[in-house]
């Protein structure tokens, strides 16, 4: 899915002079954006150096090197925050070494916004002028922002809803830690720039077996094979479509699901059926709790940390 944005990213700064054919192009991905930067070097005649989570599997490693990109992977580890630390540190040791090489800052640099706007006109001319509401995994902030902004010039009403896993200072779940797994490609343990926070009107956030139900359900049930991100948006708009069957849900499919084939599809027998599962609604960053949490958003900044929370509470 990062193909447009990427690949709009490269063609901005080589418009602009910021880059040149032949430069290298350097930046941290747990696996979707690798691809698509890789992809876009190897049609613009650039490098593409990527240091990669822990995430990444033989499959995109192997792409990645026929692209002809280099690749470093960090060391397994099931810590999130620990795993996107090493990968943002090894970058400044190689930015040190080799500062004539560009780093695309996928989480920070608004130039990754771009690529959308073409898939939002193409989604106004499919979907028309009736009330719409775009779903999707909120990672780098980049694909679902840039859609709703483009969307709502066409009609202001346009609704946009997030999708975050526990455990993620994006949105302010960092105190609910999630003991199964981390949800490649959306959520973080760092802040990102790229998210604008006053774009979502409301929010979900679902553990793994959450997400897990609904990929599971999207493949048994539309011959859909995608990632947890795809799993999870998928079931959020199910629901918010059941809610309000007047309106229109676009959900984002930002995965397919070949890296989840043993840790989700192989577990197919304990997915819960998606019809059983529902949300439920808190008021506060405080009553998030598993397997599925929603708040409206409202267009909200973001969150303060949780310390800071802690201690208003005070």
């Amino acid at each position: 899915m990062k193909a447009v944005s990427a690949t709009a990213a490269v063609r901005h700064l080589l418009d602009t002079g910021a880059v040149r054919p032949g430069d290298t192009l350097l930046d941290s991905s747990s696996g979707i954006y690798a691809y698509a930067l890789a992809l876009a070097c190897h049609r613009y005649g650039m490098r593409c150096h990527i240091i990669g989570s822990t995430t990444v599997d033989h499959t995109l490693r192997t792409q990645l090197a026929v692209l002809g990109a280099e690749f470093e992977q960090m060391d397994p580890s099931d810590d999130l925050k620990l795993d996107q630390k090493r990968r943002v540190a090894r970058i400044h040791e190689i930015l040190a070494a080799h500062p004539e090489y560009h780093w695309m800052r996928q989480y920070h640099d608004d130039i990754h916004y771009l690529g959308y706007r073409a898939v939002a006109d193409r989604i106004h001319e499919e979907t028309g002028t009736g009330p719409l509401t775009v779903v999707g995994g909120v990672g780098s902030g980049a694909s679902t922002g840039a859609l709703a902004r483009r969307l709502r010039e066409h009609s202001p009403g346009v609704g946009l809803i997030g999708v975050q896993p526990f455990g993620s200072v994006t949105f302010g779940s960092e105190h609910v830690p999630d003991p199964d797994i981390i949800i490649a490609g959306i959520g973080s343990s760092i802040p990102f720039a790229n998210v604008d926070h006053t774009l979502y009107d409301t929010l979900h956030w679902l553990g793994f077996g959450t997400a897990l139900a609904g990929s599971v359900d999207l493949l048994r049930r539309y011959a859909v094979f995608a990632g947890l991100s795809t799993g999870a948006a998928y079931l959020t708009a199910r629901w918010e479509r059941n809610r309000d069957p007047g309106r229109t849900f676009l959900f984002i499919a930002a995965d397919t699901g070949h890296r989840y084939t043993d840790s989700v599809f192989a577990r197919h027998r304990t997915a819960q059926p998606a019809d059983s599962l529902a949300p439920r609604t808190v008021a506060t960053l405080d009553d998030l709790a598993h397997p599925w949490s929603r708040m409206n958003w409202n267009r909200a900044p973001a969150p303060a940390p949780v310390a800071t929370r802690e201690r208003r509470t005070r």
